[in-house]
């Protein structure tokens, strides 16, 4: 292949964000040899993120992003990658299994041409991916995740489905027919890593590239609830691909982000899973079998007597007066709420960077600490009643897991006052734990 003179001043990850890498360097023969573009772009999302925050407050005097939403979003991220502790990708997996048994051509990895048909490939995979997780209910219910957040910015991106990808694989299958997996491997994530940056309010218009290129205009239409909104801009990169096929919508009025009906709450296993819960709640209010089953496999408006995707009439009507969810709670735990989520973003990021040291078990046992922690800090957003209770019995996990060496400061000269902040946590839970089961007793009385 010929070279390529490639900007090697800008950090790879951000080139890769911005489709800057050249055929040159991203090729590559065996899988095994891809690189990690995702989790290498890690310091890129945060800075990305803290890039928008500063701009935010400077342009509108007011931030972009607020805790619990934020810390929802990254959540969500977080939650999505567990999987890989595990198991390869299902896209991947399934990817290399029929490209050894049944591809009809193998193209040559280390051509441009194979390089660029890649991503367009992909690409048109990832707009039927797209489209058929709006418009399957059973998708959607994966799918819904991304479109919880009733913000719009670039933690926004972050919120991402723990399902999705049981189903996503399937739509790539025929470029397994002719395209190298570790191809393919390359442009999973340069599609993923592309789609981060347009999640923002503060870039308005692009000029031209609007016509070709998925943009952050674009991609506001897409996660509004306005009834123009709907289903609308499904494009990874490409634009292109929603004018041909007539699912584009232009951005015009006020755009309302989040879902239809919004959850209204932080808790992070409910946002990933609670429109399973409703699929199967509605499904047994229909008496017939086909009834039952078009509940999950046609649109998420459908109901019996409709077409197949629903009437989107039947959609609440937005005002441009909507306001987020937004729960009110003190500045101190909200200080707590971070510096609990930060303490788990280190155990995490070790997690994973030891992954390869680790058994099976004591994976799974970290996964469910993570899954822990990470519901107890959505219960104390929330404000359930329950919150202290189980923040108390996540305290006592994390002392245990603590001595475990599991759970580590952020830096050593921390290691004492991690320890104490810890046990101080503990402490403090176990006092609100006594308070609350003491005035519930008395309600109960």
């Amino acid at each position: 292949m010929a070279e390529a003179v490639a900007p090697s001043w800008i950090p790879t990850e951000l080139r890769a964000m911005f489709l800057m890498l050249t055929p040159n360097e991203s090729c590559f023969q065996d899988v095994e040899d891809v690189r990690p573009y995702v989790q290498q772009a890690t310091p890129v999302f945060v800075g990305l993120m803290l890039l928008e925050l500063v701009v935010g407050v400077l342009k509108t005097g007011a931030s972009v992003v607020t805790v619990s939403d934020g810390l929802t979003s990254i959540s969500a991220g977080m939650i999505s990658r567990l999987p890989h502790l595990l198991v390869r990708g299902c896209e991947l997996t399934a990817y290399i299994y029929v490209w050894e048994r049944y591809r009809l051509v193998e193209l040559p990895w280390d051509s441009a041409w194979t390089w660029w048909f890649t991503l367009v490939g992909v690409d048109f995979c990832y707009y039927w991916v797209h489209r058929f997780a709006h418009e399957v209910a059973i998708l959607w219910a994966a799918h819904q995740v991304h479109h919880s957040s009733e913000y719009y910015n670039l933690t926004t991106a972050l919120r991402q489905s723990l399902t999705q990808q049981l189903s996503s694989w399937i739509f790539y299958l025929p470029m397994a027919l002719a395209v190298p997996p570790s191809l393919f491997a390359v442009h999973i994530q340069l599609n993923l890593l592309y789609q981060f940056w347009i999640h923002t309010e503060l870039i308005r218009d692009l000029g031209p590239l609007e016509w070709i290129f998925n943009t952050p205009k674009h991609h506001r239409v897409h996660h509004g609830r306005n009834l123009y909104c709907i289903d609308k801009n499904y494009g990874g990169i490409l634009i292109v691909w929603d004018r041909l096929f007539g699912t584009f919508a232009p951005e015009t009025d006020k755009v309302i982000y989040g879902l239809v009906f919004p959850i209204n709450t932080f808790e992070i296993l409910s946002v990933q899973l609670h429109y399973y819960l409703y699929l199967w709640e509605r499904s047994t209010t229909y008496k017939t079998i086909w009834d039952k089953l078009s509940t999950f496999i046609k649109g998420p408006s459908w109901t019996p007597g409709k077409s197949r995707l629903g009437d989107h009439a039947d959609i609440p009507k937005v005002t441009g007066q909507e306001v987020p969810h937004e729960p009110s709670w003190s500045l101190p735990l909200q200080v707590y709420v971070v510096l609990h989520f930060l303490l788990l973003l280190g155990t995490y990021h070790d997690l994973f960077e030891n992954k390869m040291m680790l058994s099976q078990l004591t994976i799974l046992g970290m996964i469910s600490y993570i899954l822990l922690t990470l519901t107890s800090l959505g219960f104390i957003i929330d404000q359930r009643p329950t919150a202290a209770v189980l923040e108390m019995l996540r305290c006592v996990v994390m002392v245990m897991v603590q001595r475990c060496g599991y759970v580590n400061p952020l830096t050593p000269s921390l290691a004492v006052p991690t320890e104490a902040f810890v046990s101080l946590s503990l402490l403090y839970w176990a006092l609100q734990s006594f308070s609350w089961l003491l005035s519930t007793k008395k309600k109960s009385e």
